[in-house]
């Protein structure tokens, strides 16, 4: 079927009639098999009451109990619907699902309301878009039926293969499948697919990088349509040239996404900085062939040692900076007090010249490099000119870094562990993350660091100046962490004796929490407690907060258009401002705005530029696109997660049968998670494997308790354990605690032990993630 429910819905208008002939011409069905495909659907949708259809048209039903969410599910049955609204999870039983999968977009309804430790639970009552359409498993007979089981254990179904796909049973440490599906399951109709190949589990890091990219569905991506891009002329914009600029370059990869070069100035009052960032959007038309591939693709993807561009290209060479030659760019000056705070900033269309690259190497040099020294290291060389203006740079990234983290912002010493077949993904993406809180980088000795504070005053300029002209922009928003959520994780601080000061209400706060742990020994698991509550950034069409960049008011991002679509976007937004935008009421009126700057809030009260230039950005601007860059966030997310998990159960496999000292970095009542040294990978210690004494749950102070010898396992507490067994296509590690020496096996009491937690729920009942 050419199109989702998803697509189906998002084509008519919040409070319109739509006719068919309209909606078959928006979906692009011309055929007679998919117009009948659609009647299909939209019979269906009346029937489940979605739509509504009469004589005039069809069209939405307005019904406030239907909640849009994405399913998320584990391997253990239980799932939640995670609602687009930002509202309460809503638990959904298995009798509930209704067909939907992990990961899928579905219509909510909710059926029993929560209480004050009880989730809402509801039933899916429509699914609007499949996340899954082909998946790795493994081939089973069953009786008389031949199945593909999913790797991934989220996924709680198997699929009936044709019976000539049985030449795929393959033992599991061998090999795998991918397998397309080719029917969803529909009534008692089960779900049908076929195996599309097998693919080696042990064949070395290629093959490792294929598992990987097929689990995402990565292998056959769509092409870009070809497209001529514009030449920009040099006499339109302002010639830079002479401004002494440097690039920052964190990655190493040659298909890395390109990046902003920056500037800086003395002045009387403080520093004038300046983000460059390549001219992307004034090279491709908006809503053309290739722009509206990139919106579908969204997010340039690491893979470690390489990247899956989001830029073409033939793109990519037109935009990047290269040292000595001549290149356009989207600049923002953005005038600093003595304080580094911003108080005036002003975009242009520019000409920019880069006069070299900083790399970790560099940085790394500078820092070693003695006060006095009077010979250059090789690797600052190149830099030898350069070198005043990237110390000046240095130390405003770090002053700007100190005024984040007073306005709110997290930074968490979470950073990737040091292991060589991640590459590139060990290195964090340069402008502001979309978890919820920062990897603590310092700007003196890593690009990333650097070029992030220099970034972020960038995207909160054009933020407030977007929203103060109330054009259609993208914002990021990060609204502040659930207030509950933060007491549950001070609360296990406290159990552990770690001393905390609380704000005046009583209530913990992040930036508290925080600075608690930092000097706690327990440091890390800690803070890996605390990024829980720790709200994503989301793409939004309202100004809002963003916590993780300190700035109260909005931020658009648009210096990083190589990585993400939304800067695209609202590169689209400044370029027509700048090129199109009218600065005066009409030719009669001799005084001009700067609508370039924020020296023009509050005096325009003109239409800044004619409808049919500006509409197409409002309408393209939908909840669609929105849904589809928050969710291809998401995506790159978890695809940064499998692969980092992929790279540990690598390392950790050599190392089946030796007894390391890891720390608890998870209790919970089935067992407790340690994460093991080099590459910090974390397996599961189960509760039935400790065979001394029988053990009990204390959730309130995440520690497992034994009955008899009252041996305790508690978060951040050093153990040494033995690596039993490596799964490395499930990222799942089996744990044994060495038990001391002459212990006793314990032997329960004829009253009958059971697993219980300290509220007396059985183990069986414990969720997983």
């Amino acid at each position: 079927m050419k199109f989702t429910v998803a697509d189906l819905i998002d084509q008519l208008p919040a409070q319109e009639q739509c006719s068919l002939s309209s909606l078959e011409k928006a979906l692009g069905l011309s055929s007679k098999a998919d117009q009948a495909q659609l009647r299909i659907a939209l019979t269906a949708l009346v029937r489940v009451g979605v739509l509504e259809e009469t004589d005039a048209g069809i069209s939405r039903v307005d019904d406030e109990g239907l909640i849009e969410a994405r399913l998320r599910c584990s391997s253990k049955g239980f799932c939640f619907a995670l609602r687009n609204d930002g509202g309460e999870d809503i638990y959904i039983r298995d009798n509930q699902l209704n067909h939907a999968w992990n990961g899928d977009r579905v219509l909510v309804r909710i059926t029993r309301e929560g209480g004050r430790r009880r989730s809402p639970e509801g039933g899916v009552q429509c699914i609007l878009e499949r996340s899954t359409t082909s998946l790795l498993a493994q081939v089973e007979q069953q009786n008389e039926r031949l199945l593909a089981v999913p790797l991934d254990d989220r996924l709680l179904a198997s699929i009936e293969l044709p019976a000539s796909d049985s030449q795929y049973l393959t033992p599991a440490d061998e090999a795998v499948v991918e397998v397309k599906v080719d029917r969803y399951p529909v009534g008692q109709l089960p779900s049908q697919g076929h195996v599309a190949r097998s693919l080696p589990v042990n064949a070395g890091p290629e093959a490792d990088l294929d598992l990987l990219i097929t689990k995402h569905g990565l292998r056959d991506q769509p092409a870009a349509p070809k497209a001529t891009l514009k030449s920009l002329e040099a006499k339109e914009r302002d010639d830079l040239t002479a401004l002494p600029t440097l690039l920052l370059q964190p990655w190493s990869s040659a298909e890395a996404p390109i990046l902003p070069a920056v500037s800086l100035e003395s002045t009387e009052s403080g520093q004038r900085l300046w983000v460059h960032a390549p001219a992307v959007a004034e090279r491709l038309g908006f809503a053309s062939a290739l722009d509206l591939h990139l919106r579908e693709q969204a997010e340039a993807l690491c893979l470690g040692s390489s990247w899956l561009p989001l830029l073409t290209p033939a793109l990519t060479k037109a935009a990047a900076f290269k040292p000595g030659n001549s290149e356009a760019a989207l600049s923002v000056v953005l005038d600093l007090n003595a304080e580094g705070q911003l108080e005036h900033y002003r975009f242009c269309r520019s000409t920019i010249k880069v006069d070299g690259v900083v790399d970790a190497k560099a940085l790394q040099a500078l820092a070693e490099r003695k006060p006095k020294a009077r010979t250059t290291p090789a690797a600052l060389k190149a830099l030898k000119d350069q070198l005043p203006l990237l110390e000046q740079l240095i130390a405003l990234a770090q002053q700007l870094r100190q005024q984040r983290l007073a306005s709110g912002s997290i930074d968490l010493d979470l950073a990737m562990p040091a292991i060589d077949d991640l590459g590139d993904l060990a290195i964090p993406e340069p402008d502001e993350s979309r978890q919820g809180w920062l990897v603590q980088l310092d700007p003196a000795t890593e690009p990333s660091g650097l070029l992030r504070e220099l970034v972020i005053p960038a995207h909160r300029a054009l933020g407030r100046h977007l929203a103060a002209l109330e054009l259609p922009a993208i914002f990021a928003v990060n609204p502040a962490p659930d207030t509950e959520a933060l007491n549950d994780v001070a609360k296990a601080a406290l159990a552990l004796e770690i001393p905390l000061e609380l704000s005046a209400d009583g209530n913990a706060t992040a930036q508290e929490l925080a600075q608690a742990f930092a000097g706690s020994d327990r440091c890390r698991v800690l803070q890996q407690q605390l990024r829980e509550p720790l709200k994503p950034v989301t793409f939004s069409s309202e100004a809002g907060a963003n916590a993780v960049a300190g700035e109260p008011v909005a931020l658009a991002p648009w210096c990083c258009p190589g990585l993400h679509y939304a800067d695209l976007w609202n590169q689209h937004v400044l370029s027509l401002l700048l090129s199109e935008g009218k600065d005066r009421p009409s030719v009669r009126h001799k005084t001009r705005v700067d609508i370039a700057g924020d020296s023009s809030h509050g005096l325009i009260d003109w239409p800044l530029m004619p409808p049919s230039q500006i509409q197409p950005l409002e309408e393209g601007r939908s909840t669609a696109l929105l849904h589809r860059l928050n969710g291809r966030c998401r995506f790159a997310a978890e695809l940064q997660n499998d692969a980092l998990a992929m790279a540990q159960a690598r390392q950790a496999e050599p190392l089946v049968g030796q007894t390391l000292t890891g720390v608890i970095s998870g209790v919970q009542s089935y067992g407790f998670f340690v994460e093991v040294p080099p590459s910090q990978v974390e397996g599961l210690v189960h509760v039935s494997s400790l065979k001394d004494d029988w053990y009990e749950y204390r959730s309130r102070q995440n520690r497992l308790v034994g009955r008899k010898n009252r041996r305790t396992y508690m978060l951040g507490d050093a153990v040494e354990v033995t690596i039993q067994k490596v799964d490395v296509l499930r990222h799942q590690i089996d744990l044994a605690v060495v038990l001391p020496e002459g212990y006793e096996e314990y032997v329960p009491d004829s009253d009958g032990d059971h697993g219980a937690d300290d509220n007396g729920a059985d183990d069986s009942d414990a969720g997983e993630e």
